[in-house]
């Protein structure tokens, strides 16, 4: 009980915070009255996303989709590359090289030639949703498989234990925590991979309209997509941090947030 009341103040103090935000940039628009080009008020994005709703709407989901698609992804075959680099130094060495590499190279000049490959539908998104998410999710799980206290290790290979075992039953149990650090990071950056196709090939989607918007000059419409990211981008970090908590109550981190406090 303690600790719901906890987080209930917690997200009234954000919310308290986000509401005196808009009312300083509504009265700041309404003191030095910029263009609407320049910067819209609050108002006036809320009556943009008022007037047609199920438009946003039905953009977000489908932004939200390949999203999610890609994250999912992300985390099933980061896991699985994770498991390999563990087992084999071989392994270790290409297929870290080969992530850096694709790490390293800029998205936005990838996206076209996956739109060439692909198409414009969602496919090229969900790709490239998943190349900017799965290099977190190998390096964090990664970390977690190999930071096994060595006697553990020791104690399970002196009972015989077979390596599948010792990684369902010790490895995988304490990359757990790292897999959820880095889910918390690939999801946002599953959400920039959408929209970094959505503007590059797309005809749907929240870049999709930021895209449209900028070419008609209606900025009220970007801020509208924008916010409507920011809110979608946020949600997805807490549902993330709401498994990891319901998954892992017994890891320090979340002892530490009910007791802490």
């Amino acid at each position: 009980m303690e600790d719901a009341l906890r987080r209930t103040g917690g997200l009234l103090s954000t919310l308290a915070v986000l509401v005196g935000l808009l009312v300083l940039w509504e009265a700041a628009v309404w003191l030095f009255q910029p263009p609407p080009i320049l910067l819209p008020a609050p108002s006036r994005i809320l009556t943009d996303f008022l007037d047609t709703p199920a438009y946003f709407l039905r953009q977000a989901g489908f932004t939200l989709w390949t999203t999610l698609a890609g994250f999912g992804l992300s985390v099933a075959l980061g896991v699985a590359l994770a498991v390999l680099v563990v087992s084999s130094r071989w392994a270790d060495r290409i297929v870290m090289t080969v992530l850096v590499m694709l790490n390293s190279l800029p998205k936005v000049a990838l996206a076209p030639l996956f739109v060439i490959w692909m198409g414009t539908g969602a496919e090229p998104k969900i790709t490239i949703a998943l190349m900017l998410a799965i290099f977190a999710i190998v390096a964090d799980v990664v970390l977690g498989l190999r930071s096994v206290d060595p006697d553990a290790l020791a104690m399970a290979r002196v009972n015989h234990a077979s390596p599948l075992s010792i990684l369902l039953k010790i490895r995988f149990p304490n990359a757990l925590p790292a897999l959820f650090v880095g889910m918390k990071v690939a999801v946002s950056f599953a959400l920039v991979g959408a929209i970094v196709g959505e503007f590059v090939g797309g005809s749907a989607g929240l870049g999709f309209v930021i895209l449209t918007a900028q070419g008609q000059f209606d900025t009220p419409r970007v801020f509208v997509a924008l916010v409507i990211l920011g809110v979608m981008g946020t949600l997805l970090f807490y549902f993330v941090d709401m498994l990891e908590r319901l998954l892992l109550p017994w890891h320090v981190s979340q002892r530490g947030q009910a007791g802490g406090h």
